[in-house]
């Protein structure tokens, strides 16, 4: 969807800070001394297959059912004709279901009857509900959106949970500054210029801004950049750009750049390459072939767009394609996301919902979750018709202010993306399916081997990273029956004074002090109360790995013991001689050293589970320090000072670029020793430990 905020302002005047994005809502199950993992790679946006919930083996029993009968028959006498939002909660005040309703009261009533048929799910829910809270609204429209919020945020036990609910990225072209920069955006829109999206992945978004930059030779450089230069940057000299910073192009030629740009991904790309190649041939017959060179390049760009982008339907012009599909007890719903005539990309989901929710229910609670902060299109088309879909076409309409429509097309183009879609949908959900069983395997030959308790369900590793003390950060990684669970990772910047640079083992008990005291904090400080989430995936560990030897398990183990930790199972991951993998050693308390055949797949799952906190603490630390580079510039490195400084940034054009250099371009930058050069390369290179 492509949303325009502002006129391109004219030159020379000076470039307006964009106003500061509203912040995010507080996340109220996060924790407040680790922050939310940031992956490295931000395209791989693949959701969690959820732990299928197990029906009852037995009937419930009458005393809690009557129990939550007498509870909801309480709130059937104070509820509301008009309609409205409940919450049904247990005994530990956790939500179990959110509902809305026309007339609450007669909703709830329903409940209410003893002799009522209704599913095993639904009387597990009332067997455990003590109290019922409600909330009126004036429109049973309100109410709609209301509950989907609430479920996002409460994630109810009974309710269908909407997982992996990631931001999408938009490509911005800014409005604040006479030459427009072209860039990737998420959250809050609140920065003048026109917004091109959504786009399922970073990826795609990344992917299609090198190949606008390439077409229309827009900048990407910030403001504060754009403004120092005094000669044209590395992009300049590649083609990427067209020099705006230093007046190579003027401001008519950049403008008209910007309007083919916007042209272009406002749907009328047709007539924009049309321009082009009328301009290829023209350069071509004036004997210009540098010139029509440059427009033949910017053809191939746009082309290579149009590629990668897959089925572009020729009848939809904006609209977003969902599809089901259910098998073995799961379900998952792949979107694909069309815009201006074009195909912006597709992601499956894989919502939580118990087995007896049908594929209608499912979509319908998906959608509503889905749309709760993401702007509607103006079409929408379903695999499965839903219950209430005019109410909820009603409500996506009062969000955007414009009219959207619901269907579910049975003939033509319409037809065929959806079938497109729900074939897209099936293939997910059977790779999900075939993965999962192979991590299942994996955990239970696990706890065979390793004489685990039980099989884990929650698997934390820790690692931590510095260079000689400075910028040490520590990591957790969480894998379970689904692999690894990246929207649970957490890093800690290190924040104890008076610690001695290297102490591994006061960096690790500071992480696991902050990470396992939170955990123990459960109502009336009881330790043996602290309990899981009701979410399938559990917030307590099973299993905690630590990379080291016998020392640092030991150190673990003390740790643990201090806190009252009892039941969560330890083991250290030793590198083998020469750090060769394969020769791996595995210390766990009160038992001798254990080595496993280099084939085993257990050991290789270790492996695996060891290199992804090696990789995510790394990560971690480099973002750390090149912040702190940033901040203190050049000058933190030993003999580069201002002048050296300014010769390096005027020779690469910027930080990154000169990180990136060998030690032979570095020594070509005048002033610049071959020592100088390689003090350089080996400051930003140096491998943390």
């Amino acid at each position: 969807m492509d949303h325009d905020s502002t006129d391109h302002p004219q030159p020379p005047r000076k470039a307006r800070r964009g106003s500061q994005p509203d912040l995010p809502p507080q996340d109220l199950t996060a924790a407040a001394d680790v922050d939310p993992a940031t992956s490295a790679a931000e395209e791989d946006d693949e959701a969690r297959l959820p732990e299928a919930p197990e029906e009852p083996a037995e009937a419930i029993a009458e005393g809690p059912l009557a129990v939550g009968h007498a509870a909801i028959e309480n709130a059937v006498r104070l509820a509301p004709t008009s309609p409205g939002v409940y919450r049904m909660l247990n005994t530990a005040s956790d939500v179990l279901y959110v509902g809305k309703a026309k007339n609450v009261r007669k909703r709830l009533a329903s409940y209410a009857r003893i002799n009522a048929p209704l599913p095993a799910r639904i009387l597990r829910m009332i067997a455990a509900t003590v109290t019922v809270e409600i909330v009126s609204t004036t429109t049973e429209t309100e109410a709609l959106l209301l509950e989907a919020n609430l479920i996002k945020q409460l994630r109810p036990r009974f309710n269908v949970q909407l997982r992996d609910d990631k931001s999408f990225p938009y490509i911005l072209i800014t409005g604040d500054h006479w030459a427009p920069q072209i860039l990737k955006h998420r959250g809050a829109q609140t920065r003048p210029g026109r917004y091109f999206g959504p786009f399922a992945s970073a990826g795609a978004v990344n992917r299609t801004i090198t190949a606008l930059q390439r077409a229309f030779l827009i900048r990407s450089c910030t403001d504060g950049f754009f403004e120092s230069r005094t000669r044209p940057c590395l992009l300049y000299q590649i083609r990427r750009c067209s020099g705006p910073c230093t007046r190579e192009i003027d401001f008519p030629g950049y403008t008209e750049l910007v309007r083919e740009a916007n042209d272009f991904l406002s749907g009328r790309s047709h007539a924009v390459k049309e321009l082009l190649a009328a301009e290829m041939e023209k350069a071509s017959n004036e004997l210009e072939f540098e010139t029509a060179a440059l427009y033949r390049d910017r053809l191939a760009a746009l082309s290579a767009i149009q590629s990668q982008q897959g089925i572009n339907p020729r009848t939809v012009e904006e609209a977003d394609v969902f599809a089901i599909h259910q098998e073995g007890g799961y379900s998952c719903v792949e979107v694909f996301f069309f815009r201006t005539g074009q195909n912006w990309g597709n992601r499956a989901y894989f919502p939580r919902a118990e087995k007896s929710f049908t594929p209608e229910e499912v979509l319908a609670s998906f959608l509503a979750q889905f749309y709760d902060d993401k702007p509607p299109p103006k079409l929408i088309l379903l695999s499965h018709a839903i219950e209430e879909s005019e109410l909820l076409a009603d409500a996506l309409c009062v969000k955007a202010g414009y009219k959207v429509e619901i269907s579910v097309p049975k003939r033509g183009e319409k037809k065929e993306l959806v079938t497109h879609a729900l074939t897209n949908a099936r293939e997910a959900l059977g790779r999900k399916l075939a993965d999962t069983a192979t991590q299942s395997r994996l955990l239970e030959g696990m706890a065979a081997t390793l004489g685990l308790p039980q099989v884990p369900k929650r698997i934390e590793v820790y690692d931590n990273s510095h260079i000689q003390g400075t910028n040490a950060v520590g990591a957790m990684i969480v894998a379970g029956p689904d692999g690894f669970i990246k929207n649970q990772y957490r890093k800690f910047n290190i924040k104890s004074e008076g610690l001695t640079p290297g102490d591994d083992y006061a960096m690790m008990r500071e992480v696991l002090e902050r990470r396992f005291k939170r955990l123990l904090k459960p109502p009336e400080g009881d330790v043996a109360k602290a309990k899981a989430d009701d979410d399938s995936f559990p917030q307590w560990p099973d299993l905690v790995i630590i990379d080291g030897g016998r020392g640092q398990l030991n150190a673990v183990r003390e740790i643990f013991e201090g806190l009252g930790l009892a039941q969560v199972s330890l083991m250290a991951v030793a590198k083998g001689p020469d750090r060769d993998a394969g020769r791996e050693t595995l210390f766990m308390p009160d038992r001798e050293a254990i080595k496993l055949e280099p084939r085993d797949p257990v050991l290789y799952f270790i492996q695996r589970l060891r290199d992804e906190a090696h990789r995510f603490v790394i990560g971690s630390h480099r973002k750390l320090r090149k912040k702190d580079i940033r901040e203190a510039g050049l000058q933190e490195i030993p003999g580069i000072g201002p002048s050296r400084k300014r010769a390096l940034l005027h020779h690469f054009g910027t930080l990154k670029e000169i990180e990136r250099a060998s030690i032979a371009d570095l020594g070509k930058v005048p002033g610049v020793s071959a020592e100088s050069a390689r003090k350089i390369f080996e400051f930003f290179h140096t491998q943390p430990s």
